[in-house]
């Protein structure tokens, strides 16, 4: 019998509270997540913060880029009123916070590194030298859409776990997880067909799928025998795979 699939709160629990906030990964863990996953880029001033878009328009009071602002301009924004007024004033978090939020917790974390079209010098090794500081990279995985971000990460440190995200099907692609010394495969869930199941359990490769919300979908997936399911919807998916 197959293990049930792992659930990991996408953003956070962003359906119920401003992704990538703390109050998302807090409601995460309050409803039972078995993961968190979140996206960092750099500040000005080479801090790694918490936040999905290069541009500050859409979850903040803010605009321009991420990569322009310093961690103190950056805090100064609201990025919760955008979602809703009970949010208000919630702020930027970075990534040493939320490992300290998360550090006696027992889940999985899912670090996405944003890589492109803004390239950040150095965030891979600034990532591993946090994770390594809080000594539990055994819990954690660091995903990107840059592949060869990926490839640097094992360069910097073997033991750190990668998953490959990509949304257009891939040919074999724990043939093409292995030549990356991939830990896991993180494909749009459209790819979640049984030759790729399969074919990645038979070779030893993870396979974490996003983003995942329909209670239909949550459960064939999950008995498919994929790792985990990367959701908004962190609660509702609980609810069906049990």
């Amino acid at each position: 019998m197959l293990n049930k699939s792992k659930i990991i709160a996408h953003r956070g629990a962003s359906k119920y509270a401003p992704e990538n906030t703390i109050a998302a990964f807090k409601k995460a863990m309050e409803l039972g997540s078995d993961g968190i996953e979140l996206d960092v880029q750099l500040s000005s001033d080479g801090h790694i913060v918490v936040i999905h878009d290069e541009k500050l328009e859409r979850t903040s009071n803010g605009s321009g880029l991420v990569k322009d602002k310093t961690l103190k301009e950056l805090r100064e924004l609201d990025f919760g009123s955008w979602f809703s007024p009970e949010f208000k004033g919630e702020t930027i978090p970075t990534l040493t916070e939320i490992m300290e939020l998360l550090q006696d917790w027992e889940g999985l974390l899912n670090i996405e590194i944003k890589s492109g079209p803004v390239i950040y010098p150095e965030i891979e090794e600034k990532v591993v030298s946090l994770v390594n500081k809080f000594s539990n990279k055994n819990r954690v995985i660091i995903s990107s859409f840059n592949h060869y971000s990926l490839v640097k990460i094992k360069k910097i440190d073997p033991d750190i776990k990668t998953g490959i995200l990509y949304v257009a099907g891939l040919y074999e692609p724990w043939t093409y997880a292995k030549k990356l010394d991939a830990y896991a495969i993180h494909p749009l869930f459209y790819n979640i067909v049984p030759e790729v199941v399969f074919g990645c359990l038979e070779n030893g490769i993870s396979i974490n799928t996003y983003t995942v919300d329909d209670p239909y979908m949550i459960k064939r997936i999950s008995e498919i025998g994929v790792q985990g399911i990367i959701t908004n919807v962190p609660d509702v998916a609980l609810n069906a795979i049990n």
